[in-house]
C-alpha cells in the first residue's frame, strides 16, 4: 500500500514597510538619500510597497526630539510630518496598501484618537491600523505638562484602559446606524453613536460622532517584549511586533506568544507576529557581505559610536576613541545623557556586560560593538538566498513576516520589490496580487467583532503592560 503522507501547508510571508524615524538606520551620506520630511518621499516609499503587494506601510514616531548632552540627538529627524495626517494623504494616492501609524495612549485622549483613526480608515476604506503605545519620561511629557504625572505602571494600566475605551467609541455606531441623509447627516437610530464609559482613568459619556470604520475597528499592533508586553498581544492586538532576527530566538518567541491566544478564545492565526529587519542584496554572497559591512560604519559613524555608548554608560566618554578598546570605566546606572533615549534605561549593567565580553571574545573596538549589536543587517546575501532565508523564517514559526526598515529613503525597498519579491511570488508565498480591499484581508484576520458581542479583549483587564 503506498505510504499516507501528512500534507503541511505552505504559509503565506506578510510583508510591510517602515519609513525610519530615530533609529541610527538611515545612510545620510549616500547620494541617493533623499528628504526625510517631504511628502514625496512618503509617497514613494508607500508606492514601492504597494507594487510589491506589502500589508502595510507604517510609521513610528516620537512626540519629543532627543537631548545628547543638552544638545539635539543627531540622528532625529527634525521636522518629520504628524504620522496619521501623513497617512491620511497618503490614502489618496495608494489603494490597497494598509496604512499604519504609532499613536501615543499617555499623551492623547481616547475620543480624539478614536475618530482619527475611524475617519482614516473610512479615507483609505478599511487600510488603518494602530501601533499602541506608552511613554515613561517626563521629558517628553514637558511638551504636554504632564511630565511625571503617572508613575510607570499607571501607565501601563492606562494604555490598556485607552484601548478599551476606543473599542466602545467604535462599537457605538451599530452596523445599521447610518445617516439618513447624508447631507444633513441625521442618523436613522436616535442610539447612534452613544457611549458611556467609567474607568480608572477616563469617566466619559456623549456621543461619538464618527460612523463605524470598514474595518470596524482598526487593526491594533503592539511592540514589547516583556512578559506583559506579550501577554497584552495574546489577549488583545493583531500584530506583534519583535526584535528577534534570528532562528532560535525567533522561534522561542513565537512559540511563547501563540501559546498565550488559547486561554483569551483565540486562535494562532488570529495575532500575526512580524519583526523589524533590514536587508543588503549583492550579486554575490560576497558582494553583499562587503556592501553590509559598508553599510554599517556608514550607519554607525565616530560620533554616533560614542554617543550610543555614552547612552548606555550614563557618563561623558568624549576622552575615549571610537576605534579603540570599549570603556575602562564603569557604568553610572541612574545618570541620563541622552533624554528621551529608551533603549537604555533598564538592565544597563547586564547590557554592559554582554557588550564588553563581545568585544573580548572577538577583538572590537567601540564603534565595531555599536555597528555589531545595532546596524547589521538581518538579511545579506544574494536575491535567492535573501529570499529563502525569509521563507525558512516564516515555514518553521520564527516569524509570521517581517516589516523592512531600508537604509536609504525613499528608494530603499526597490531591490527588494524588484528583485526578492518575485522569487518569493514564484515560491507560491507571496500573493501575484492583492484579494481583499481591507487590511485585514491582506493579515487573514478575522473581522472585528459586532457591537454588542462577547470580546476576549482588555476588556476588565486594564492591568496590561502594553509597551
Amino acid at each position: 500500500m503506498p505510504q499516507e503522507t501528512t500534507f503541511v501547508p505552505v504559509k503565506q510571508i506578510h510583508l510591510a514597510a517602515q519609513l525610519p524615524s530615530v533609529q541610527n538606520t538611515t545612510v545620510w551620506s549616500d547620494p541617493r538619500s533623499e528628504s526625510q520630511i517631504e511628502f514625496d518621499s512618503f509617497a514613494r516609499l508607500a508606492r514601492t510597497a504597494e507594487r510589491g503587494k506589502f500589508d502595510f506601510f507604517f510609521l513610528s514616531e516620537g512626540l519629543r526630539l532627543r537631548e545628547h548632552k543638552g544638545r539635539f540627538h543627531d540622528l532625529d529627524v527634525v521636522g518629520r510630518p504628524e504620522s496619521l495626517t501623513v497617512l491620511s494623504a497618503l490614502a489618496a494616492v495608494t489603494t490597497h496598501l494598509g496604512l499604519a501609524a504609532t499613536v501615543n495612549s499617555t499623551f492623547n485622549e481616547p475620543y480624539e484618537v478614536a475618530r482619527r483613526l475611524a475617519t482614516l480608515d473610512h479615507l483609505s476604506e478599511g487600510r488603518a491600523a494602530w501601533n499602541v503605545v506608552t511613554s515613561w519620561d517626563a521629558f517628553t511629557g514637558e511638551n504636554f505638562r504632564r511630565g511625571g504625572f503617572l508613575d510607570e505602571g499607571d501607565r501601563y494600566t492606562r494604555a490598556a484602559e485607552f484601548l478599551q475605551v476606543a473599542r466602545v467609541l467604535w462599537d457605538s455606531w451599530r452596523p445599521d446606524d447610518v445617516p439618513a441623509d447624508a447631507a444633513a447627516g441625521a442618523f436613522v437610530q436616535a442610539g447612534a453613536g452613544e457611549f458611556a464609559h467609567r474607568g480608572r482613568h477616563f469617566d466619559i459619556s456623549g456621543r461619538f460622532s464618527t460612523p463605524r470604520g470598514p474595518q470596524g475597528h482598526p487593526v491594533i499592533i503592539q511592540a514589547g517584549d516583556s512578559p506583559q508586553g506579550r501577554e497584552f498581544a495574546a489577549s488583545d492586538a493583531d500584530v506583534i511586533f519583535s526584535k528577534h532576527s534570528n532562528l532560535e530566538d525567533g522561534r522561542a518567541f513565537y512559540k511563547d506568544v501563540k501559546g498565550r491566544l488559547a486561554r483569551y478564545g483565540r486562535d494562532p492565526e488570529d495575532l500575526k507576529i512580524i519583526p523589524s529587519v533590514t536587508y543588503v542584496l549583492g550579486d554575490t554572497a560576497e558582494e553583499a557581505a562587503e556592501r553590509a559591512t559598508e553599510i554599517g560604519r556608514a550607519q554607525v559613524g565616530p560620533e554616533t559610536a560614542l554617543m550610543l555608548m555614552e547612552a548606555l554608560w550614563g557618563r561623558d566618554l568624549s576622552g575615549y576613541d571610537p576605534d579603540g578598546p570599549l570603556p575602562d570605566v564603569e557604568p553610572l546606572p541612574d545618570t541620563v545623557v541622552t533624554k528621551g533615549h529608551t533603549q537604555f534605561r533598564k538592565g544597563r549593567e547586564g547590557t554592559v556586560r554582554r557588550w564588553r565580553e563581545l568585544a573580548e571574545a572577538r577583538g572590537l573596538s567601540i564603534r565595531e560593538v555599536v555597528i555589531e549589536v545595532t546596524g547589521r543587517p538581518t538579511f545579506v546575501g544574494t536575491a535567492r538566498q535573501v529570499a529563502d532565508s525569509i521563507n525558512e523564517f516564516v515555514q518553521t514559526d520564527a516569524a509570521d513576516g517581517f516589516i523592512f526598515v531600508p537604509h536609504l529613503t525613499p528608494g530603499g525597498l526597490d531591490d527588494l520589490v524588484d528583485r526578492v519579491v518575485p522569487l518569493l511570488q514564484e515560491m507560491g508565498v507571496h500573493r501575484e496580487d492583492y484579494t481583499g480591499p481591507t487590511l485585514r484581508d491582506h493579515l487573514g484576520l478575522k473581522p472585528a467583532r459586532t457591537p454588542g458581542a462577547a470580546h476576549n479583549g482588555t476588556t476588565g483587564r486594564t492591568e496590561k503592560e502594553i509597551s
